[in-house]
């Protein structure tokens, strides 16, 4: 803090008559507090000040004098460090609230002394709001009442009454005598103070902030909450206000009008912005507000999805930002730093005649005075401390703002298209093409001149960005499609216009990965959720990750479950496409791709099951359980993979439901089962989910959609083709209860385990393969599933040797591979090639979705996905995969091939 703190509180008291007359007149005024102070005694200052009023002080009295005590001994603790920073603003802060409790209590009591205290209450915004009030500020509440509890006269409007008990409360704390003030308060902060009185009713402030409300107010109330009166009113308001300020579809615009707010408070105060005496430490560049603004910027782009860093406190915030990784703890430690040091300044200026002051002395000898009573030798040692500090957060702070002398591409046809060129597109005609029928206005999301504004601000940057991407003409003809389908671009632009870094993202999506281009068509906020770095972290578990998409806001009922599930589900789906294209491995991704489809089907199926018990109650000793199958089943999905299952269910089909429209339990779990397929596969207003398949269930498409668990197992011991068994080993349960999972498993291992005649099953295996290459031939030589050598090839190589040696039936392919090749039942270097081969499958299902060669600027990101340094290499690599896969099969189907 570039000074020694000091206990002495004798040195304390001398400091403080030496150079704050205010000061040296409250210890006269309360010389019982100040002998507290002059002996070190600050805890017991404290209680004394909390006396000083007599019992028969009217409130205003007793508030005034308090006040003057708790200024005395806050700036006594303070300035011999015996209180931090954070103590002397909460406790300034707390006094707040006492008074404003005090002064409404008061007025209740004189107008309706019968009547309960409800239905009026203060919020606190600000610093006040935060707990951070500085030591003589200004309070800035916003007072609301509910008419139909508000205490008010037989013939007096709850509107005319709540506008004399704001009025009455604001004079009992703003009326000066010879025993001063307790709070200057104003009341501007409200919605167009100009044209409303200055108590609101709470359901319309409710609307106002819903619909109205401008940019800066969204950031005001990261640090309001209610401060006296009728807490619960204020908490009703807070809750339905939250989407207003939290939300997790970022509104841009909002930011831009944070950081407007900041640039005009430059360009106002500009003769404080020049470091030196004059200074303004509140408003001027490199100043405590920027350090608040540079939080609060992001907390709204990132609190809306992560509740941890809502806080409205300064400091906590930094401190939850950098842990969060939102910016680096250097970062928050600078900020936090330089804040602490602010502040104590500001108190210091504010301590010589309690006067609402930020800024630094213009004259030597008070510049003086304020070092002084900092405990430093002179005003220029002031300067020195401060300088680095104001530096360094007006440095920071200019990265939330675009480069002033960045121009915009020019309108001029001739300009532009030799800025393109410069710029790097070989073919500028085709960009200047996209450029002036962007801004033509006959694209339904830039028909607004705030779309267009937003986009002329982007250009320059987007198309630096697109020129620079791997494929650009791609990138380019391909956001145009995005463009094209979103119904407004001005979020999508200002996004991007935020945060340069996802430009860059966006550009190699768009370049790579027609998939995620095409889902970002539907919905340009998935953009949204790839702004924080946890974004490409790997799923959590299935329970964390079904607990979060089911959760809904309060009100919300099944219906909107469905569209919560998809938003949610797809942000992941979306999320695991983006980390294969920057690098992430696509078997992580493909297992990730799976916990979260599992998780959507734990999520929906539960909800459906409640929703369906409702109707028509529970089976007595029943209960659905659903096996995966496939892909699904095997625990490794790609971006486009369908859902593979088995619906069943414990108990006696013979049962009956105990509801009020009771079914037979074969009616009731296929019903179920019906609405569960929906649930996961039916397109809603939030667009599409998973494509369910539930073929492979017994008997087929002419089965029953669900069986109970003991015809299936009979299914499987008398009917079942061969091809069901081999589906079965790569077969898990999904959903149900423990219990429900154990004796499913039991079936499946009894089923797989059981003696049979090998060759006979290997004899149909090996035809079944053999008819699959016939009806559905490989797309090509890059089809990795189809072709052969490729991971049908493998998959029957695995299963045939599962059921020849009776071991290995583990769903997952890789792991029943390892137990087999560590058996010495299958080469070693298979599961080399299974690697490659899965890895090649799950990128090219983002990257060409029809099985094709990817284009040439593409072919790296495949090479690099599959861990080989160029695609030649990558050709080689996968040529020896495909060998080594048909030599095994070949020769483990050969001798039970059919000749023809």
């Amino acid at each position: 803090m570039g000074k020694t703190w000091v206990t002495d509180g004798l040195a304390v008291a001398t400091r403080m008559r030496a150079h704050s007359p205010f000061l040296a007149r409250q210890m006269d005024r309360f010389p019982d507090v100040a002998s507290l102070l002059e002996s070190g005694d600050f805890e017991g200052a404290w209680a004394a000040a909390q006396r000083v009023a007599a019992a028969d002080d009217s409130v205003a009295r007793s508030l005034r004098r308090r006040r003057g005590a708790v200024a005395l001994v806050t700036a006594a603790a303070d300035l011999a460090g015996a209180w931090d920073v954070d103590r002397v603003t909460r406790t300034l802060s707390d006094f707040a609230d006492q008074a404003l409790e005090e002064a409404l209590a008061a007025t209740m009591a004189e107008r309706y002394p019968d009547a309960e205290n409800r239905g009026f209450v203060v919020l606190a915004l600000g610093k006040h709001g935060s707990r951070e009030l500085n030591y003589s500020s200004d309070i800035d509440p916003i007072l609301l009442y509910d008419p139909k509890t508000l205490p008010h006269g037989e013939r007096e409007d709850p509107a005319d009454a709540a506008v004399r008990i704001g009025r009455r409360v604001s004079e009992l704390l703003n009326a000066r005598d010879g025993d001063g003030y307790v709070f200057r308060v104003d009341l501007r902060l409200r919605p167009s103070p100009e044209a409303t009185p200055i108590a609101l009713p709470v359901e319309a402030a409710i609307g106002y902030y819903e619909s109205t409300a401008l940019g800066w107010e969204q950031a005001a109330f990261i640090r309001a909450r209610p401060a006296a009166g009728d807490i619960a009113l204020g908490d009703y308001f807070m809750q339905a206000i939250r989407p207003f300020v939290w939300r997790r579809s970022l509104d841009f615009g909002a930011i831009d009008a944070i950081t407007d707010i900041s640039r005009r408070i430059r360009d106002h105060y500009s003769q404080g912005q020049a470091f030196g005496p004059g200074y303004d430490l509140k408003r001027g560049r490199g100043g405590i507000r920027e350090v608040e603004f540079f939080a609060q910027v992001h907390q709204l782009i990132h609190g809306g999805r992560d509740p941890s860093l809502r806080s409205g406190n300064t400091r906590e915030a930094l401190r939850a930002l950098a842990t969060a990784g939102v910016f680096e703890p250097d970062v928050a430690a600078k900020l936090d730093e330089a804040y602490v040091l602010f502040r104590t300044i500001e108190h210091r200026l504010q301590m010589v005649e309690d006067r609402q002051t930020h800024e630094l002395p213009k004259s030597p000898e008070a510049m003086d005075n304020v070092a002084r009573l900092h405990g430093l030798e002179d005003g220029d040692a002031l300067i020195d401390l401060l300088r680095p500090h104001v530096q360094w957060v007006g440095s920071n702070y200019d990265r939330l703002t675009p480069a002033a002398a960045e121009e915009s591409l020019s309108h001029d046809e001739e300009r532009l298209k030799a800025q393109l060129s410069d710029l790097g597109f070989a073919d500028p005609e085709t960009p200047l093409a996209r450029i002036t029928r962007w801004r033509s206005g006959t694209i339904r999301a830039l028909r607004s001149g705030a779309s267009r504004e937003a986009l002329e601000e982007l250009l320059p940057g987007l198309m630096r960005t697109l020129a620079a991407a791997p494929d650009p003409a791609r990138a380019l003809n391909r956001l145009d499609d995005l463009i094209g389908r979103l119904p407004s671009a001005i979020n999508f632009f200002k996004l991007l216009a935020a945060r340069p870094g996802l430009a860059e993202m966006l550009a190699e999506l768009l370049s790579h990965a027609p998939t995620l281009a095409d889902a970002l068509g539907r919905r340009a906020e998935l953009l949204d959720g790839l702004i924080d770095t946890s974004a490409f972290d790997a799923p959590p578990s299935v329970a964390i990750l079904a607990g979060q998409f089911a959760r809904l806001e309060e009100g919300e009922d099944y219906q909107a479950l469905l569209d919560r599930v998809r938003q949610r589900v797809n942000d992941r789906r979306f999320a695991l496409g983006a980390q294969i294209i920057r690098g992430g491995d696509p078997l992580e991704a493909g297992r990730g791709y799976s916990r979260v489809a599992e998780a959507a089907i734990e999520a929906l199926t539960a909800a459906t099951v409640a929703e369906f018990e409702r109707a028509h109650g529970r089976v007595p000793g029943g209960e659905l359980v659903i096996l995966a199958l496939g892909r699904l089943g095997g625990g490794v999905l790609t971006h486009a993979s369908d859902l593979d299952l088995v619906y069943l269910f414990t108990g006696s089909f013979e049962t009956e439901s105990d509801g009020p429209k009771p079914l037979g339990a074969t009616q009731y779990f296929n019903r179920l089962g019906q609405r569960i397929t929906n649930a996961l596969s039916v397109h809603t207003a939030a667009g599409p989910l998973y494509e369910v398949d539930t073929r492979l269930r017994p008997s087929g498409a002419q089965g029953l959609l669900a069986v109970s668990l003991d015809s299936f197992a009979r299914y499987q011991r008398e009917e079942a083709w061969t091809w069901e068994h081999l589906a079965l080993t790569r077969a898990r349960p999904v959903f149900g209860s423990d219990s429900a999972r154990s004796a499913l498993h039991a079936i499946l291992i009894e089923t797989l385990e059981r003696p049979r005649d090998f060759d006979e099953l290997a004899r149909h295996a090996v035809k079944m393969r053999g008819d699959i290459a016939k009806h559905k031939p490989p797309a090509g030589d890059l089809d990795v599933k189809m072709v052969p050598g490729g991971l049908v090839d493998l998959e029957f190589l695995i299963h045939v040797t599962q059921f020849r040696h009776n071991m290995a039936f583990d769903p997952d392919l890789r792991t029943a591979l390892e137990q087999l090749v560590a058996a010495g039942h299958l080469p070693a270097a298979l599961v080399a090639a299974h690697d490659l081969i899965t890895r090649f499958l799950v990128v090219s299902r983002l990257v060409s979705p029809k099985s094709t060669e990817p284009p040439e600027a593409t072919r790296p990101l495949v090479a690099r996905a599959c861990g080989v340094e160029s695609w030649d290499a990558l050709l080689e690599s996968y040529a020896r995969a495909r060998q080594r896969v048909s030599d095994a099969w070949a020769a483990m189907a050969a001798p039970f091939t059919e000749e023809t």
